[in-house]
């Protein structure tokens, strides 16, 4: 991609992402239709953010399987690309399967683990859970799931102090 090309495309996730959070701008079908098609060609483009976006908006929200499993395709893609919330999407949706990604517990242990080694806390936290109550084909191990639960404690506390940070601005 050249420097041009990806300057832009960073330029339309922006506006994407802006207009997908305005609050003041109406919510008019075609508002969100150009939403969607601006993620669509930054995902296209190959920015890491918008695979991530895009693709969980396609798997959750999409229509036909063909929608949902692109979404998936575009999470995974953004998960290994090391985009944690994209970790913790295709973690989930590996834990819970869909048509192209059947359930995998040892990929869903992996990427949880990855995204909860990287600060994402719900990863952390659901790796505590999974080794307290022994899920996700893991033992129950409560030393291994106090070192997760201490993740996401410390994870959950800086994500507060950085809300708290931004506030008195």
């Amino acid at each position: 991609m050249t420097q041009a090309s990806s300057l832009f495309t960073r330029l339309e996730f922006r506006l994407a992402e802006q207009l997908f959070h305005t609050r003041w701008l109406p919510r008019s079908p075609r508002t969100q239709r150009l939403t969607l098609h601006l993620f669509q060609r930054c995902a296209e483009a190959g920015h890491v953010d918008a695979l991530s976006v895009y693709g969980h908006m396609l798997f959750h929200r999409g229509i036909t399987p063909q929608d949902k499993a692109k979404g998936a395709r575009y999470v995974l893609q953004a998960a290994q690309n090391g985009d944690i919330h994209a970790q913790y999407q295709a973690a989930k949706i590996y834990e819970f399967g869909c048509a192209q990604y059947p359930r995998r517990d040892d990929h869903a242990v992996t990427w949880y683990a990855r995204a909860g080694e990287s600060g994402h806390p719900m990863a952390a936290e659901r790796l505590a859970r999974a080794y307290r109550l022994g899920e996700l084909s893991l033992p129950v191990d409560a030393q291994r799931s106090a070192h997760w639960q201490e993740l996401a404690n410390r994870d959950i506390g800086n994500a507060e102090a950085s809300v708290q940070k931004f506030q008195a601005h």
